[in-house]
C-alpha cells in the first residue's frame, strides 16, 4: 500500500460504490501521469476485437506495464478514467468489471465513460491513470530500457 496515498469515502454520500470519492496525496512525491492504455499488442494490433472483456484485460495489462517503466504500480494510482466505446450501460459495466478485478481493495476515484468512439481501429476500452509515488525525483526508475 502507497502511504503518500489517502483514499476519501465521505459517509455524506453513498457507500454503494466500487470506488473511493476521493484521494489525497500527501508532499513531497512524484507525480506519474499515465497515458490511456490501448489493447494493443507488442506489434500496435488491437486485440480481441468485438470484445469488451478480453480488451479491458488487455488494456490493464498494458497500464500494469506502463506504470511500471515508470517506477509505480495499480497501488500508487490516485485516479482513473475508464472509456468504453459503446451506448449501452451493459458494454461499460463489462469493461468495469474486468477494471475493478485488476484494482483489487485499491478502489481509487474513478470515472466510467461511454464514448462514441477511440482512437485504433476496432478499440473499444481505453484507460488512463495517474499514479503518486511517495518521495522525490529520485524515487522510481527512469522508465529506460
Amino acid at each position: 500500500m502507497n502511504n503518500a496515498i489517502t483514499l476519501i469515502r465521505d459517509h455524506r454520500l453513498t457507500q454503494r460504490v466500487d470506488y473511493a470519492y476521493a484521494a489525497v496525496a500527501d508532499t513531497p512525491a512524484r507525480f506519474v501521469w499515465v497515458a490511456g492504455a490501448c489493447p494493443l499488442d507488442l506489434d500496435g494490433r488491437t486485440v480481441a476485437v468485438g470484445d469488451y472483456a478480453g480488451q479491458a484485460h488487455q488494456v490493464m495489462r498494458n497500464l500494469v506495464t506502463a506504470l511500471d517503466g515508470a517506477g509505480a504500480s495499480l497501488a500508487d494510482v490516485v485516479k482513473t478514467t475508464v472509456y468504453v466505446a459503446s451506448s449501452r450501460q451493459s458494454d461499460l459495466v463489462t469493461a468495469w468489471e474486468v477494471y475493478r478485478e485488476y484494482m483489487g481493495e485499491h478502489d481509487v476515484p474513478s470515472t466510467l465513460l461511454g464514448v462514441t468512439v477511440l482512437g485504433y481501429d476496432d478499440q473499444l476500452v481505453e484507460v488512463e491513470a495517474v499514479a503518486v509515488l511517495p518521495g522525490g525525483r529520485d524515487s522510481g526508475r527512469d522508465g529506460q530500457g
